[in-house]
């Protein structure tokens, strides 16, 4: 029977940990917390490693990150770690596509001013002219074609549009069954103008860091939609609230940010940005839970025992993360 020795840093709640050990293989062993001193895992599983989590094992030869993407931090400390193997978990992919979906449709169809006003017995909005955006016949522009991109293209083409995508390795074989363009990110500029919806699913790395800012927006066509479930620094803020408030962009759907709470002191004080986003009706705002749901934690759990099965049977272990790209 193969084994696997699998550490967990930050243990998952009684009910997680039993999903997960009654989907491994019988060889697999679990530990969890501080690594003691005579650790021996073969695998660590954490987003945030320390050095002496990487040194405890002798053993150890591969890092799962339990979510998508790679910390700054974690992508710096793997530098003097060339040969161990690190992989993400995707679990969360369909709903954070789904939140994209969410988003493009109520900033498109402008629900949230409608539901306000109507939650004040204001009917007005129904015999103003309209501002809403009809998706069919449009093109959606994905940047990140990875598996959150890839079901939000799904999604775009059963609401009747066209589908074009930027990604790294334009050449690599695409595994959808709907038509999709798929261009270098050197083709941006060129895309931008024909983008009615603009979707970023993109890591944050150097490369992505503000490569959104005003020249760009202002290639987009009048009354487009941006939609952001990748990281908040890809789009220069300054440069968006002046788009949306001027009216240059139609509208936005943000689920991700520039500033966040450093603890729970400030989950009920913390604007989410150094800009007036809330004041603008044409903003859909998010708090950066495109990937919560109730099942969100069994999907994890799921994924990560598919995961370490695969390589306790040393069978192909997915979604290998490239250190140097940052994803």
């Amino acid at each position: 029977m193969p084994t696997l020795s699998v550490h967990l840093l930050n243990p998952p709640d009684p009910a997680a940990l039993a999903l997960l050990q009654s989907c491994c293989d019988p060889g697999i062993q679990l530990t969890s917390g501080e690594p003691s001193a005579s650790a021996a895992y073969e695998v660590l599983v954490t987003g945030r490693p320390r050095l002496e989590h990487l040194t405890a094992s002798p053993n150890l030869r591969m890092l799962v990150i339990p979510y998508a993407g790679l910390p700054a931090a974690t992508r710096d400390l793997l530098q003097d770690f060339p040969n161990l193997a690190v992989h993400n978990l995707h679990h969360n992919a369909a709903l954070t596509a789904e939140m994209a979906i969410t988003l493009l449709l109520a900033a498109a169809k402008h629900v949230i001013p409608y539901d306000r006003a109507l939650r004040q017995n204001d009917w007005r909005p129904r015999y103003q002219p309209s501002q809403a955006l009809c998706l069919d016949g449009k093109t959606a522009l994905i940047l990140g074609f990875g598996q959150v991109g890839q079901r939000i293209g799904r999604a775009c083409h059963a609401l009747g549009m066209q589908v074009l995508a930027l990604r790294r390795r334009p050449d690599q074989p695409t595994p959808v069954e709907y038509p999709v363009q798929v261009f270098d990110p050197a083709m941006l500029h060129q895309l931008l103008p024909r983008a009615h919806a603009l979707m970023i699913a993109l890591p944050a790395t150097s490369e992505t860091e503000g490569l959104l800012g005003e020249q760009e927006l202002a290639l987009l066509p009048p009354a487009a939609v941006l939609v952001n479930v990748g990281r908040g620094a890809i789009v220069d803020q300054s440069a968006l609230y002046t788009a949306l408030a001027s009216g240059q962009l139609g509208a936005a759907g943000l689920d991700v940010w520039y500033r966040y709470p450093r603890g729970q002191t400030e989950w009920e004080n913390t604007p989410p940005a150094d800009f007036p986003f809330h004041t603008l009706d044409n903003v859909v705002l998010s708090p950066h839970r495109a990937g919560a749901s109730r099942e969100t934690e069994s999907l994890r759990m799921a994924h990560l025992a598919d995961l370490l099965n695969a390589a306790a049977r040393g069978d192909p272990v997915p979604n290998r993360v490239d250190v140097q790209a940052g994803y």
